[in-house]
């Protein structure tokens, strides 16, 4: 029986994969967890690494997009195929630890099926500058939503799949974390936090953060996405 089902969007990850699929076999128990890995659009050898590889792997099922419609879409289209009583996600990127995942799982295995309850990581070891964004952008999100929402993008994710009945407008876009992370709040869901590093890139660049700019950049939309947030509990 399938409990944990783990969504691994992938967008251009094919040098991570050989790496990230070893240490998910060693940490994961495949009679009880499943991996959905979402190719979300690669334009990379992501598509016919997968092709070859993924029967080696019990445990792994594929979502194939065949064009990127965002974070977020990859992510729930994952999750509309997933079994478990218990859904999340993490990056594929190497920079969120599989063994976090391990992690999370152990929490919620002791927990009853119906437990409304939430693990979320928690990034420490950060730079000042990458703090100083991240506090920054939790006063907004704080002063706009009225919730204290602290790492918002920190992963993994991991929670009982009562939360998704209740995403009736999730966004397609990076804001799925935060969508989640609010929604758990409003509907009292108890949060667990991990203590997890997120080092620098392995292999790859980063999709978004290009350095000052594209931090502030992100900053305005996730702000621009909390008032949409709200505008859409108004009506």
């Amino acid at each position: 029986m399938i409990k944990f089902s783990i969504i691994l969007p992938c967008y251009n990850e094919f040098e991570n994969l050989a790496e990230v699929f070893n240490v998910y076999k060693e940490v994961l128990n495949p009679d009880e967890t499943e991996l959905i890995v979402v190719n979300n659009g690669s334009t990379d050898k992501t598509a016919e690494f997968l092709k070859r590889n993924t029967d080696n792997y019990s445990f792994i099922k594929v979502v194939e997009i065949s064009k990127n419609q965002g974070y977020g879409y990859g992510i729930m289209q994952g999750i509309q195929k997933a079994k478990g009583n218990w859904v999340g996600w993490t990056h594929a990127d190497l920079q969120a630890d599989p063994k976090d995942i391990a992690k999370a799982i152990e929490i919620c295995r002791t927990k009853p099926l119906d437990d409304l309850i939430y693990v979320k990581g928690y990034r420490i070891g950060r730079t000042p500058f990458a703090n100083f964004f991240s506090t920054g952008m939790e006063f907004c999100v704080k002063l706009i939503l009225h919730q204290d929402l602290k790492e918002i993008n920190a992963q993994p994710n991991l929670f009982n799949r009562e939360l998704i009945n209740n995403a009736k407008k999730y966004p397609y876009h990076w804001g799925l974390d935060l969508f989640f992370y609010y929604l758990a709040q409003k509907k009292s869901y108890k949060f667990e936090r991990i203590s997890v590093l997120f080092p620098e890139r392995k292999f790859g660049k980063s999709k978004w953060n290009k350095g000052v700019f594209s931090r502030i950049k992100f900053s305005l939309k996730m702000l621009k996405y909390c008032f949409e947030i709200k505008k859409d509990e108004n009506n």
